[in-house]
């Protein structure tokens, strides 16, 4: 049974072992991105790869392929973090600010400050150096949170005559259910007759009951859309794409297969991937006056479609999050005689699907029925099957430390700080250049 005291050792040795070896990892992970490694795997970017083959959340593998590269143009942050003197901690905070022209004056910092310290002294530092830069708009963009008590959280962002065009929609949608009567419920229920103007407040909470609010007109608005009232037209014909097929679609590549209304030009896998899940209308002949149509058909039935979003949620293809614009992929295509049935379909993202029919991609089955997706190369990319990591971990990073040549110990990492008050204005005057000298005032003054 280990004492306090030798518990703390315990953990700082370990943790500087994990940092060391976690240098190594995010090195690897630079050359494998430079390398365009999870490419040829299918994988839609780095972070894509590793949130799927590492089991990192998306967020976290985009920082730590952020990190990884920009340790590459950072050489003694990268050392201080390879011989253990630096935590990934910090190591993350100084390659948000760091050059190559203050990474020395940065690295002194670090070995001397704490990790939360560090943190908000450079997150002070990267503010005080955009003071005098032209602001850069914000990226538009539509967020969902889930909140505690059950509420979701829709945050946009838009550009300004954008956000106004939505608002006036939602206080028009507003009007437009106040002025749909309501049931009556006798002479004492009857709301006192007001404008829908009158007393209200769109950025007020307490709007009156009588009234739609704001986010009233927000539901209101998307269930108007949803119900087939999306402007002129016939709904969903609209906004069809329209491929004539002028030749055998089972042609080889390279053959014209089909052709947009402007006439560009599809190859037949092009016209295969599009035709996956579509509506077709058969026509024969010359002329308008010869010319029948049939009925549609090959489109995903909407009982087979609820069917397959229950069963496969998102895109099938390894490590892909997309849960959203999906296509329905035939595995045998429907050309070849494969049918419209729940066992010969699943989903996959438009990037996905593209691969499977222009990128040389294929689709097998495993002994026990599993979807493997087979490279060019013929390596299949399939769900990596959890192992066991078994002996004592500290004695294998010793073993690994000693073999790269690592003097470890719990000390190894541990900060300069004195434990007194740090001030953090004058440390991020003096980084930007603008405070007192460095012999002037101590930075934990």
């Amino acid at each position: 049974m280990l004492t306090v005291e030798e518990l703390g050792e315990e953990i700082a040795t370990l943790s500087v072992y994990l940092d060391a070896a976690r240098h190594r990892l995010l090195q690897c992970i630079r050359q494998f991105d430079e390398s365009r490694g999870w490419g040829a795997q299918g994988a839609v970017s780095c972070a894509h790869w590793l949130a799927w083959r590492i089991g990192l959340d998306l967020g976290t593998a985009r920082e730590k392929a952020r990190v990884a590269n920009a340790l590459g143009q950072l050489p003694k942050i990268d050392e201080a973090l390879r011989v253990g003197k630096l935590s990934y901690a910090k190591v993350r905070a100084l390659t948000r600010v760091a050059t190559a022209a203050n990474e020395a004056k940065l690295l002194d910092l670090a070995l001397a400050a704490t990790g939360a310290q560090l943190e908000r002294i450079c997150r002070g530092y990267r503010g005080a150096m955009n003071q005098d830069r032209p602001c850069v708009p914000e990226d538009r963009s539509v967020r969902r949170r889930l909140l505690p008590g059950g509420m979701v959280k829709l945050e946009i962002v838009l550009s300004a005559d954008e956000a106004d065009l939505v608002l006036r929609a939602v206080d028009c949608a507003r009007e437009i259910s106040a002025e749909t009567p309501a049931p009556e419920a006798g002479p004492a229920s009857e709301p006192k007759q007001q404008t829908p103007h009158a007393d209200l407040s769109a950025e007020t909470p307490g709007e009156s009951p009588a009234w739609p609010s704001r986010p009233d007109g927000v539901v209101a608005l998307a269930a108007h859309y949803l119900s087939g009232n999306r402007g002129q037209g016939t709904g969903a014909d609209r906004y069809q794409v329209m491929v004539h097929v002028d030749q055998d679609p089972l042609s080889p590549d390279g053959v014209l297969a089909a052709t947009l209304e402007d006439g560009t030009a599809l190859s037949a896998e092009t016209f295969r991937r599009i035709a996956c899940d579509c509506a077709l209308v058969a026509t024969a002949g010359d002329d308008a006056t010869s010319m029948t149509v049939g009925r549609r058909t090959r489109a995903i039935p909407p009982a087979i479609r609820r069917a397959l979003q229950l069963r496969d949620h998102g895109c099938r293809f390894p490590g892909c999050t997309h849960t959203r614009f999906l296509h329905g992929h035939h595995v045998r295509h429907w050309l070849h005689g494969g049918e419209t049935s729940l066992a010969n379909l699943l989903l996959l993202c438009p990037f996905h699907h593209h691969l499977i029919h222009e990128g040389g991609w294929t689709i097998d089955r495993d002994d026990d029925g599993n979807w493997l997706f087979v490279a060019p190369t013929g390596d299949h990319v399939a769900h990596p099957e959890l192992e066991a990591w078994e002996g004592n971990i500290r004695s294998c990073l010793e073993e690994w430390a000693e073999k790269h040549s690592l003097d470890l110990g719990p000390d190894t990492n541990e900060p300069m700080w004195d434990g007194t008050p740090v001030d953090y204005e004058w440390t991020v005057a003096l980084l930007a250049g603008g405070g007192a000298g460095e012999s002037d005032r101590c930075p934990h003054a």
